[in-house]
C-alpha cells in the first residue's frame, strides 16, 4: 500500500508541473530579447538553405548585393553553423591557435568550377585556390581577415561600444572594377527589442526593428534605400519559437515571401522545411532538410522541389581532426558534385 501511495503521489506531482507552467502568468514588462532581425530564419538557414540562396532570406534588401556573398552575413562565422557548406573537389583547412585570442587559418581547395554558358549544358573548368586568414577574438572586439590567391580580400569587425550598442563592419575587395563592397551596421539591443541601422557603398541605407510581443512571438519590420539604382523597399517578419520548434514568416515589397519551420524531434535529430515564393516572377521553391547527430559524426542534407538532393557528412576521427564528405545531385541539369576534405584544428 505504501508503494502504491508513493507511485500515486509521484504521478500527481508530474501532472501538476505542466499544469503549473500552463497557468503561469506572463510578465509582459519582462519579455525576453528577440534575436536580430536578419537572423530570424537562422535555424532553417543552417539546416537546409544552400549558400547561394542565403542572401534572399537574411534580408529582403540583399538582392542589391549580388556579389556580397561572404561579407554580409554579419559575422555569422562566430557561431557554430548547422548549415552544410557544400563544395566540389578537394578541400583542406588548417587552424592554428597562437594564444587564447589570436589564431591563423590556411585553406586550400581544388576542383571544378561552373562558368556561365549560353547552352543548357553545365560547363566547368578546373581551378585551385589558397586562402590565408587571421582571427582576433575578444569579449568586446572581434576581427577577421582573409586574403585569397584569386584577389579577394575580406575583412569583418565586431566591436561592442557599450553594453547595448555594437558596431559591425564588413568589406570585400575584388579584382573586378566597381565590384568591391562594404557595409557598416549599428546594432542596439533594448530590454525586449533590437534595432539595426546600415550604411553601405552605392548610397545604401537600411534599418530594421524587431520586438517581442510574448515570450514566444516576435514581430519586426525593415526599410531600405539603394541610392545607386534608386530603389527602395519595405519588409515585415514574424517568428514563433518554443523549446521544440521554430516557425518564421517574411514578406517584402521586393517580391519575397518566405516561410520556414524547424522541428526538434529529439536531442540528436532535427527536421526543417521552407517555402520561398516571388510574387513578381511567380517562382516558388520548397525544401526539406534534416540534421542527425551521431556519436562521432554529423549528417545533414536536404531535397528541394527542383529535384536537387544534397548531403554533408562530418566525421570526427580524433581531437582536432575531421573528415568531410559532400555531395549534391541535380538530375534536371545533369550536374553532379562530389567533394571530400580534411579539417585540422579546433
Amino acid at each position: 500500500m505504501a508503494g502504491l501511495a508513493s507511485h500515486t503521489s509521484a504521478s500527481a506531482t508530474a501532472t501538476a508541473v505542466p499544469d503549473a507552467k500552463k497557468n503561469e502568468k506572463v510578465d509582459y514588462f519582462n519579455l525576453p530579447c528577440p534575436i536580430p532581425y536578419e537572423e530570424i530564419h537562422r535555424e532553417a538557414l543552417r539546416s537546409i538553405i544552400p549558400e547561394n540562396q542565403r542572401l534572399v532570406l537574411v534580408g529582403s534588401y540583399f538582392w542589391y548585393w549580388q556579389t556580397y556573398v561572404e561579407s554580409v552575413l554579419c559575422l555569422c562565422v562566430c557561431a557554430a553553423s548547422l548549415k552544410p557548406e557544400l563544395f566540389e573537389g578537394m578541400r583542406f583547412d588548417f587552424i592554428k591557435g597562437l594564444n587564447q585570442k589570436f589564431s591563423l587559418s590556411h585553406s586550400l581547395s581544388m576542383g571544378p568550377s561552373e562558368i556561365p554558358s549560353q547552352s543548357s549544358e553545365v560547363v566547368k573548368i578546373p581551378i585551385s585556390n589558397y586562402e590565408f586568414g587571421a582571427n582576433f577574438i575578444d569579449p568586446k572586439l572581434m576581427l577577421f581577415g582573409r586574403v585569397a590567391t584569386d584577389g579577394r580580400v575580406t575583412a569583418r569587425v565586431k566591436c561592442d561600444l557599450t553594453e547595448n550598442l555594437a558596431l559591425k563592419a564588413n568589406a570585400q575587395l575584388v579584382k573586378e572594377p566597381h565590384m568591391s563592397q562594404g557595409m557598416i551596421h549599428f546594432d542596439y539591443q533594448g530590454r525586449d527589442y533590437k534595432t539595426q541601422f546600415q550604411i553601405g557603398n552605392g548610397a545604401y541605407l537600411g534599418a530594421n526593428y524587431i520586438q517581442s510581443l510574448t515570450p514566444h512571438l516576435s514581430l519586426g519590420g525593415e526599410v531600405f534605400w539603394a541610392g545607386q539604382p534608386r530603389r527602395s523597399g519595405v519588409g515585415y517578419a514574424a517568428r514563433y519559437n518554443t523549446d521544440k520548434m521554430v516557425a518564421t514568416g517574411q514578406v517584402a515589397s521586393t517580391g519575397l515571401v518566405a516561410l520556414t519551420y524547424v522541428q526538434k524531434v529529439c536531442e540528436k535529430v532535427s527536421l526543417a522545411a521552407d517555402f520561398m515564393y516571388n510574387y513578381i516572377t511567380r517562382e516558388a521553391t520548397t525544401s526539406f532538410g534534416y540534421d542527425y547527430i551521431l556519436r562521432q559524426c554529423r549528417l545533414r542534407g536536404k531535397i528541394d522541389s527542383n529535384g536537387v538532393t544534397s548531403a554533408y557528412l562530418e566525421e570526427r576521427l580524433s581531437m582536432g581532426l575531421h573528415f568531410i564528405l559532400s555531395a549534391e545531385l541535380d538530375h534536371k541539369r545533369k550536374d553532379y558534385k562530389f567533394g571530400f576534405g580534411m579539417t585540422v584544428g579546433e
